[in-house]
């Protein structure tokens, strides 16, 4: 009887001790779920109202289905809130032939575009180009954070499926992250708060109409805010000018200009700065304007050398016909007047004559100078005047990538025979071993033209 009683006693503690740790588990889950309130009743659409497009949205199935209509501008479902700092989750499916977005801290004011919606925007993208998760600014500034720079986060996206899409827009800082893959990490303060909507987008012809796009399990979390890990390979895009951010400065970039002074930086075969050519001021490094004075010439170089594996992000602005280059791999030659190497070209390409020199555009904006064309990117190219991003990234094979606002257009292997085969057909053709040092200085040129430089951020090897 006793030995009985013991086995009863020892069955009722374990199971006390289960229950303990079920009644544990499912307390910490709460206390994780805790703060997440439903944008959705999975019934009809309260809380929701539809602007500028005529789209068609309906429940369907306890989803939000957004039906493409013919001849209508793009559609936006959205909150009747707007939301500042946020967590934001949902799960979405949508037609292969449909594009489609999630837009966030996003206004429609009567006095922009008679109240076009306009701000960020995730993408939602089954196309071969595959940017979903990506960061476009709808009706403002174009693609801020293309996945041209995130090569794995464009695995991220099952076409034909439901997705789970998560949004964190924490103070200016602004993540995305498609099936718990990083696909975007952006830095940038211009829109602090604004309502989400669900895009359906314009459709180019009638027969694409009815393609359809659906969310369900629409959250969103505004307290106790606790973003994921960020990952450590991810690139930043960052428009705070002349800043880094820590996940920058944990990946080992610097900046090579504060906004203020010039102590890394001397003129090409000079100890110091090239007299009376250069401005380090207003935030930017700005080549003085060619006068009777002056005859330009005064090449600017970094102190340091970087190579053969580094990654060079930048601003340009250029003024009405200027033109002007970043040069790398830059070798200090004895016999030789200016910096020689590959460069990234800067030119305003509808008032320089140089963008028609050359061959099928090789001296056009981001080109690789008078060897390879690049390929212009859409929706994104910045009026003279405004600020535009370059980078250049080198890897350790020899492989070269120029970006233009993010998106590469310019790819080449120095030291290939395909390189060698540019290189003799070019003005460059008879000096020996052309952009081929393993590294080398870093070269802003002054081409008499006046362009501004910020933001300059540099990392050695990757």
């Amino acid at each position: 009887m006793f030995k009985k009683y013991k086995v009863y006693a020892r069955a009722f503690f374990y199971a006390s001790a289960l229950v303990m740790v079920l009644s544990a588990q499912e307390a910490a889950a709460q206390k994780k779920e805790a703060g997440w309130v439903s944008l959705f009743n999975g019934k009809d659409l309260k809380g929701w109202k539809q602007l500028n497009g005529s789209a068609k949205y309906e429940v369907v199935d306890g989803a939000i289905v957004g039906t493409s209509v013919a001849n209508t501008p793009n559609s936006f479902l959205t909150t009747e809130k707007n939301y500042g700092d946020f967590i934001f989750e949902c799960d979405v499916q949508v037609d292969d032939k449909l594009n489609s977005g999630i837009q966030f801290r996003s206004l429609s004011k009567p006095d922009y575009r008679d109240g076009r919606v306009h701000g960020y925007q995730c993408e939602i993208d089954p196309s071969d180009r595959a940017w979903s998760g990506g960061i476009y600014d709808e009706a403002r500034r174009g693609w801020l954070y293309p996945l041209d720079g995130n090569p794995e986060g464009r695995k991220a996206f099952k076409r034909n499926a439901w997705n789970h899409y998560r949004i964190e827009a924490i103070g200016n800082t602004i993540r995305t992250f498609v099936n718990g893959i990083q696909t975007a990490h952006l830095i940038d303060d211009l829109t602090p708060s604004g309502f989400i909507c669900l895009q359906v987008h314009s459709i180019p012809n009638a027969e694409l109409a009815g393609t359809q796009v659906k969310w369900r399990n629409i959250r969103i979390k505004t307290t106790g805010l606790q973003p994921k890990a960020v990952q450590k390979t991810i690139h930043v895009v960052n428009l705070i000018p002349n800043t880094l951010n820590e996940v920058e400065e944990e990946q080992g970039f610097k900046l090579l200009f504060d906004g203020k002074n010039a102590d890394q930086w001397r003129g090409y075969k000079q100890e110091g700065l090239p007299a009376g050519r250069w401005d380090f001021d207003n935030g930017a490094i700005t080549i003085a304007k060619k006068n009777e004075n002056s005859k330009g010439g005064g090449d600017l170089i970094t102190k340091e050398k970087f190579g053969p594996v580094f990654d060079f992000k930048f601003e340009f602005r250029l003024t009405e016909g200027a033109n002007s280059g970043i040069k790398y791999f830059i070798e200090e030659l004895p016999d030789k007047g200016s910096g020689l190497g590959p460069e990234y070209q800067v030119l305003d390409d509808e008032k320089h004559p140089d963008a028609k020199n050359g061959v099928v555009g090789n001296r056009t904006l981001a080109s690789l100078y008078d060897l390879i064309p690049a390929e212009k990117p859409k929706n994104s190219l910045k009026p003279i005047g405004e600020w535009n991003s370059g980078r250049i990234v080198a890897f350790s094979d020899g492989t070269v990538q120029h970006f233009l606002n993010e998106q590469k257009v310019v790819e080449y292997k120095r030291g290939s025979a395909i390189w060698k085969a540019l290189v003799a057909r070019s003005k460059f053709k008879d000096e020996k071993d052309f952009g081929l040092a393993p590294a080398g200085h870093l070269l802003l040129q002054d081409h008499s033209d006046q362009v501004s430089f910020r933001s300059l951020r540099v990392k050695q090897g990757l």
